[in-house]
């Protein structure tokens, strides 16, 4: 707290991150995929600070679209704003559309999902009301592996009320006429100084580069500039984000950079307008590690929630389940503990098609993840266990026996492998309890352990967590059982708690 703050300021994957401010507050949200809730929705007073106060979308529609996992799929780079006394964020599904929800606050309510425009390949949509004029705009960009079409930005004229937009559209910046230029997405669309500005990013998210463009008129034409990149820095892609002014006139941008298992981690950069009225981003276009913080009031330091006690079978708004979820997955009670159902699955043998996953982003810097487990499913090969989640996955947890015995079992299941197999050699867990233990390291590399009352014990080899197409790997919690007929059980999980290593 010496005046400074380190990037990034939000060290865990927020993807496609977008921010405006209201009054003294700051609001983020960013990208949710497949997950359930969706639109997370951060706040913060000083913009290093930040907490996760809920979430805009509550299930994915259409609804058995998403009964499944779909990491690839769902919400991708979600802008938002505040017009009219109410809160708007649009978003692109790729394989449906544009679409917006708003409210009158930022707990909501929340309106349904309104489809905009609908179309296949139509991302990371942005409007802006323009209050010069009164008029409404909205640009997109496109999605090649639904399209056909990528590296262009195509702005339309939108209704007020944003129900509906009032022309065919137009393609206003062309990327492939640029020489150089490839992969340009992510527009955010703004007024300023008598010029209609989209900032962009193009180069693909872990070598890309953060672009400006500006013209007189909406539909252009766009004159552009590259106003952040690497240079001889060591964050890889700087790009994709938003501009955000204070109450006081200091320019700020917010901007994600590609970290591999960790995912997109969200850095914050100064701004200026230089003297030919371009936007200067970081020092001279270079991202900045360490930097004076905003001139803002102080706050004390925050981060989104992780732990979680679990009161009363509740959980956080930390966590999110990998589709929407079903009926009685966790079930409330007079405790504490996450008491959740062994769900009857033909997946059992793979957690990344179980849609009855629970889970939080993996740090971005070294962690233990700790959490006790009791099994009370009598099935055979009911399981339940904390789970690292990615392309690749592996697990530790219980498993009921065929004989009635609880084993404590480690599994992993490398990405092109259809099955878990075994990482540790089970063991018999006399009550039917363990505290699980993962430290993931440096790198993202991850041991697993376990303690069933005499102290932990290592299992298994280290396993490198892997991405999770377009997500950083997960920390999960879960319950499974064959399929068959009749109730199974439950487990109960307790003491949930991240800690830096």
């Amino acid at each position: 707290m010496n005046g400074t703050y380190r990037n990034p300021v939000l060290n865990a994957d927020w993807s496609d991150p977008d921010v405006v401010r209201v009054g003294d507050d700051f609001y983020l949200t960013a990208s949710s995929f497949g997950r359930a809730p969706g639109l997370p929705l951060l706040h913060s007073r000083n913009l290093v600070d930040w907490t996760l106060v809920g979430h805009a979308l509550e299930r994915l529609e259409p609804e058995e679209e998403f009964a499944r996992p779909r990491h690839d799929r769902g919400v991708w780079a979600p802008s938002i704003r505040h017009h009219d006394d109410r809160f708007w964020i649009f978003w692109g599904d790729p394989d449906q559309g544009v679409f917006q929800v708003n409210a009158p606050e930022i707990r909501g309510p929340w309106t349904r999902p309104h489809l905009l425009k609908a179309g296949k390949g139509l991302i990371d949509p942005c409007p802006l009301w323009d209050d010069e004029t009164g008029e409404a705009y909205l640009v997109h960009a496109w999605a090649k592996s639904r399209s056909g079409v990528k590296n262009r930005l195509t702005g339309h004229r939108m209704h007020p009320d944003a129900t509906s937009l009032l022309d065919e559209g137009k393609v206003i910046v062309d990327g492939d006429r640029i020489p150089g230029w490839f992969t340009l997405e992510g527009p955010k669309l703004y007024r300023h100084d008598g010029w209609f500005w989209i900032l962009a990013p193009a180069g693909g998210v872990e070598t890309g580069w953060q672009g400006a463009f500006r013209s007189r008129g909406f539909f252009g034409p766009y004159e552009e500039r590259i106003v952040l990149e690497q240079k001889d820095t060591d964050v890889n892609g700087p790009h994709q984000g938003g501009w955000v002014r204070t109450a006081a006139g200091e320019d700020w941008f917010l901007h994600f950079q590609q970290r591999g298992p960790y995912g997109r981690v969200v850095h914050l950069q100064p701004m200026r307008w230089g003297r030919d009225s371009w936007p200067v981003l970081g020092d001279e276009g270079a991202p900045v590690a360490v930097h004076r913080r905003p001139a803002l009031p102080a706050q004390p330091p925050a981060a989104p929630a992780t732990d979680d006690d679990f009161p009363g079978g509740r959980y956080g708004r930390q966590w999110q389940w990998t589709a929407n979820p079903g009926d009685g997955w966790a079930t409330q009670h007079s405790g504490d503990g996450l008491r959740l159902t062994c769900v009857r699955s033909a997946d059992a043998h793979d957690a990344r098609k179980l849609p009855n996953v629970l889970t939080q982003r993996l740090p971005g810097l070294p962690s233990a993840v700790e959490a006790e487990l009791r099994l009370d499913a009598g099935e055979p090969g009911a399981r339940a266990g904390l789970v690292v989640l990615g392309d690749a996955f592996s697990w530790i947890g219980l498993e009921r026996g065929a004989d009635g015995t609880v084993r404590l079992v480690h599994r992993f299941a490398e990405a092109v492998a259809e099955r878990e197999r075994d990482a540790g050699v089970p063991c018999v867990a006399p009550e039917g309890r363990a505290r699980l233990r993962i430290e993931a390291g440096p790198g993202a590399r991850c041991r697993f352990s376990y303690d069933l009352g005499d102290g932990f014990r290592s299992s298994g080899p280290i396993f490198a967590a892997t991405p999770w197409r377009w997500v950083g790997a997960l920390l999960g919690l879960f319950a499974v059982a064959p399929e068959g007929p009749g109730p199974t059980g439950s487990a109960t999980f307790t003491r949930f708690r991240i800690t830096p290593l």
